[in-house]
Protein backbone atom coordinates (compact mmCIF):
# COMPACT_ATOMS: atom_id res chain seq x y z
CA UNK A 1 0.00 0.00 0.00
CA UNK A 2 1.49 3.42 -1.14
CA UNK A 3 1.72 5.61 1.59
CA UNK A 4 2.61 9.74 1.96
CA UNK A 5 4.63 10.32 4.71
CA UNK A 6 5.05 14.26 6.32
CA UNK A 7 7.45 15.37 4.02
CA UNK A 8 5.65 14.44 0.85
CA UNK A 9 2.77 16.04 2.04
CA UNK A 10 4.50 19.69 2.53
CA UNK A 11 6.13 19.25 -1.36
CA UNK A 12 2.31 18.85 -2.04
CA UNK A 13 1.02 21.80 -0.42
CA UNK A 14 4.05 23.77 -1.96
CA UNK A 15 2.76 22.86 -5.46
CA UNK A 16 -0.81 23.97 -4.39
CA UNK A 17 0.66 27.05 -3.29
CA UNK A 18 2.84 27.59 -6.31
CA UNK A 19 -0.08 26.73 -8.51
CA UNK A 20 -2.05 29.59 -6.87
CA UNK A 21 0.73 32.15 -7.95
CA UNK A 22 0.81 30.92 -11.14
CA UNK A 23 -2.93 31.25 -11.60
CA UNK A 24 -2.92 34.66 -10.03
CA UNK A 25 -0.31 36.75 -12.01
CA UNK A 26 -2.91 38.63 -13.67
CA UNK A 27 -4.28 39.67 -10.96
CA UNK A 28 -1.98 41.76 -9.33
CA UNK A 29 -1.03 42.89 -13.30
CA UNK A 30 -4.36 42.67 -15.38
CA UNK A 31 -2.28 43.80 -18.86
CA UNK A 32 -1.01 39.95 -18.75
CA UNK A 33 -4.70 39.42 -19.65
CA UNK A 34 -5.65 38.47 -23.12
CA UNK A 35 -9.31 39.26 -25.24
CA UNK A 36 -10.44 35.99 -26.97
CA UNK A 37 -13.42 36.25 -28.41
CA UNK A 38 -15.23 38.53 -26.14
CA UNK A 39 -13.66 36.85 -23.02
CA UNK A 40 -10.16 37.71 -21.45
CA UNK A 41 -7.80 34.67 -21.08
CA UNK A 42 -5.63 35.15 -18.02
CA UNK A 43 -1.26 34.63 -18.54
CA UNK A 44 -0.63 31.52 -16.27
CA UNK A 45 2.21 29.90 -15.34
CA UNK A 46 0.26 27.32 -14.04
CA UNK A 47 1.15 24.46 -17.05
CA UNK A 48 4.74 25.30 -16.14
CA UNK A 49 4.48 24.40 -12.31
CA UNK A 50 2.11 21.42 -13.34
CA UNK A 51 5.06 19.72 -15.07
CA UNK A 52 7.47 20.35 -12.84
CA UNK A 53 5.38 19.18 -9.94
CA UNK A 54 5.16 15.54 -11.56
CA UNK A 55 9.16 15.71 -12.69
CA UNK A 56 10.12 16.83 -9.03
CA UNK A 57 7.69 14.90 -7.15
CA UNK A 58 6.93 11.78 -9.52
CA UNK A 59 3.37 10.92 -11.28
CA UNK A 60 1.31 9.88 -7.80
CA UNK A 61 2.45 12.37 -5.45
CA UNK A 62 2.44 14.99 -8.62
CA UNK A 63 -1.23 14.15 -9.04
CA UNK A 64 -2.00 14.96 -5.38
CA UNK A 65 -0.26 17.80 -5.50
CA UNK A 66 -2.61 18.83 -8.61
CA UNK A 67 -5.83 17.24 -7.20
CA UNK A 68 -5.43 19.62 -3.63
CA UNK A 69 -4.61 22.43 -5.81
CA UNK A 70 -8.01 21.22 -7.73
CA UNK A 71 -10.28 20.01 -4.58
CA UNK A 72 -9.58 23.13 -2.63
CA UNK A 73 -10.80 25.52 -5.05
CA UNK A 74 -13.88 23.78 -5.85
CA UNK A 75 -14.32 23.75 -2.10
CA UNK A 76 -14.28 27.45 -2.17
CA UNK A 77 -10.77 28.48 -1.19
CA UNK A 78 -9.74 31.53 -3.73
CA UNK A 79 -6.63 29.47 -5.67
CA UNK A 80 -8.20 29.94 -9.42
CA UNK A 81 -7.36 32.88 -11.67
CA UNK A 82 -8.31 35.80 -10.56
CA UNK A 83 -8.87 34.68 -7.51
CA UNK A 84 -12.35 32.59 -8.44
CA UNK A 85 -13.34 29.63 -6.45
CA UNK A 86 -16.48 27.15 -6.90
CA UNK A 87 -17.10 23.97 -8.27
CA UNK A 88 -18.72 26.38 -11.70
CA UNK A 89 -14.64 27.23 -12.46
CA UNK A 90 -14.31 24.00 -14.00
CA UNK A 91 -17.17 24.83 -16.39
CA UNK A 92 -15.87 28.37 -17.46
CA UNK A 93 -13.66 28.21 -20.50
CA UNK A 94 -10.75 27.65 -19.52
CA UNK A 95 -11.62 24.56 -17.11
CA UNK A 96 -10.57 21.92 -19.44
CA UNK A 97 -6.78 23.88 -18.98
CA UNK A 98 -7.70 22.94 -14.89
CA UNK A 99 -8.38 19.90 -15.41
CA UNK A 100 -5.59 18.87 -17.90
CA UNK A 101 -3.01 19.82 -14.68
CA UNK A 102 -3.72 16.39 -13.28
CA UNK A 103 -3.08 14.59 -16.47
CA UNK A 104 -0.46 16.96 -17.32
CA UNK A 105 1.36 16.19 -13.88
CA UNK A 106 0.83 12.64 -13.89
CA UNK A 107 2.29 12.28 -17.63
CA UNK A 108 5.47 14.29 -16.98
CA UNK A 109 6.07 11.89 -13.82
CA UNK A 110 5.41 8.99 -15.29
CA UNK A 111 7.88 9.60 -18.50
CA UNK A 112 10.33 10.54 -16.15
CA UNK A 113 10.16 7.62 -14.49
CA UNK A 114 10.22 5.52 -17.59
CA UNK A 115 13.02 7.11 -19.85
CA UNK A 116 16.33 4.84 -18.93
CA UNK A 117 18.34 8.21 -18.75
CA UNK A 118 17.30 12.12 -17.11
CA UNK A 119 19.45 14.43 -19.41
CA UNK A 120 18.53 17.51 -20.80
CA UNK A 121 16.84 15.70 -23.88
CA UNK A 122 14.51 13.29 -22.57
CA UNK A 123 13.51 16.04 -19.96
CA UNK A 124 12.41 18.67 -22.78
CA UNK A 125 11.08 15.57 -24.52
CA UNK A 126 8.92 15.38 -21.54
CA UNK A 127 7.77 19.18 -20.94
CA UNK A 128 6.64 19.31 -24.82
CA UNK A 129 4.43 16.65 -24.52
CA UNK A 130 3.23 17.69 -21.53
CA UNK A 131 2.60 20.99 -23.11
CA UNK A 132 1.16 20.02 -25.93
CA UNK A 133 -1.48 17.62 -23.99
CA UNK A 134 -2.75 20.45 -21.89
CA UNK A 135 -3.28 22.78 -24.77
CA UNK A 136 -5.22 20.12 -26.60
CA UNK A 137 -7.39 18.90 -23.78
CA UNK A 138 -7.58 22.71 -22.59
CA UNK A 139 -8.17 24.14 -26.46
CA UNK A 140 -11.03 21.42 -27.03
CA UNK A 141 -12.87 22.39 -23.78
CA UNK A 142 -12.42 25.77 -24.24
CA UNK A 143 -14.07 25.42 -27.74
CA UNK A 144 -16.97 22.84 -26.45
CA UNK A 145 -17.61 25.48 -23.31
CA UNK A 146 -18.00 28.80 -25.64
CA UNK A 147 -20.15 26.69 -28.02
CA UNK A 148 -22.54 24.83 -26.32
CA UNK A 149 -22.82 26.48 -22.87
CA UNK A 150 -21.40 29.77 -23.24
CA UNK A 151 -23.23 30.69 -26.19
CA UNK A 152 -20.73 32.00 -27.97
CA UNK A 153 -19.99 30.94 -32.22
CA UNK A 154 -16.62 30.31 -31.88
CA UNK A 155 -15.09 27.42 -34.57
CA UNK A 156 -12.58 24.39 -33.76
CA UNK A 157 -9.96 26.42 -35.93
CA UNK A 158 -10.52 30.10 -34.65
CA UNK A 159 -10.29 28.37 -31.02
CA UNK A 160 -7.18 27.30 -31.82
CA UNK A 161 -5.77 30.43 -33.15
CA UNK A 162 -6.80 32.19 -30.41
CA UNK A 163 -4.38 30.38 -28.32
CA UNK A 164 -1.44 30.68 -30.37
CA UNK A 165 -0.09 33.45 -28.56
CA UNK A 166 -0.43 31.36 -24.86
CA UNK A 167 0.75 28.20 -26.65
CA UNK A 168 4.27 29.78 -27.98
CA UNK A 169 4.84 31.07 -24.23
CA UNK A 170 4.31 27.81 -22.91
CA UNK A 171 6.50 25.52 -25.12
CA UNK A 172 9.08 28.50 -24.36
CA UNK A 173 8.65 27.83 -20.84
CA UNK A 174 8.66 24.59 -21.53
CA UNK A 175 12.73 24.59 -23.02
CA UNK A 176 13.54 26.46 -19.83
CA UNK A 177 12.02 24.28 -17.51
CA UNK A 178 13.47 20.92 -19.00
CA UNK A 179 16.66 23.43 -18.14
CA UNK A 180 15.31 24.27 -14.81
CA UNK A 181 14.23 20.50 -13.85
CA UNK A 182 17.67 19.01 -14.68
CA UNK A 183 19.50 21.12 -12.52
CA UNK A 184 17.03 20.70 -10.10
CA UNK A 185 17.73 17.42 -10.26
CA UNK A 186 21.25 17.13 -10.16
CA UNK A 187 20.99 19.54 -6.96
CA UNK A 188 18.82 17.86 -5.08
CA UNK A 189 19.14 14.03 -5.84
CA UNK A 190 16.78 12.79 -3.49
CA UNK A 191 14.56 13.36 -5.99
CA UNK A 192 15.62 12.34 -8.95
CA UNK A 193 13.14 9.02 -9.36
CA UNK A 194 10.27 10.83 -7.27
CA UNK A 195 7.50 9.11 -5.55
CA UNK A 196 5.66 6.53 -7.46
Amino acid sequence: MFTFTAKDLTFSAIFIVLMTIGANITFWLPFLAIPIGGVNVPLSLQPFFAILSGLLLGRRLGVLSMTGYLALGVIGVPVFSQLQAGPFVLFNYTGGFLLSFVLISFLSGFLKEKLPVTNLKSLTTITMTSTIVSYLIGVSYMYLAMNVWLNLNVSYAAAWISMIPFLIKDLVLALLLASIALRLLTQLPHLKNGRR
